[in-house]
C-alpha cells in the first residue's frame, strides 16, 4: 500500500480544502418585475425567460 513520502504542509492542505467551500447562490434582478431571480434560470412568477413567455405565470395565493 502507497504510503505519502512527506508530510502534506498546511499550505498545502489548505489549497486542497478551499475548493470544498459552497459558494453562496448568484442572483440578478429581475428588469421586467424587479424581483430577485437565479441568472439564466426561468422566472417562476412571471414565467418568463429572456423576454419571451415560457410557462404560464403561477397565481398568487
Amino acid at each position: 500500500m502507497p504510503v505519502p513520502k512527506r508530510k502534506t504542509s498546511r499550505m498545502k492542505r489548505g489549497f486542497r480544502r478551499s475548493a470544498d467551500a459552497l459558494p453562496q447562490p448568484t442572483y440578478v434582478e429581475d428588469k421586467d418585475s424587479g424581483e430577485l431571480r437565479r441568472p439564466h434560470h426561468v422566472d417562476l412568477k412571471s414565467g418568463r425567460y429572456r423576454g419571451r413567455q415560457i410557462l404560464e405565470p403561477k397565481e398568487t395565493i
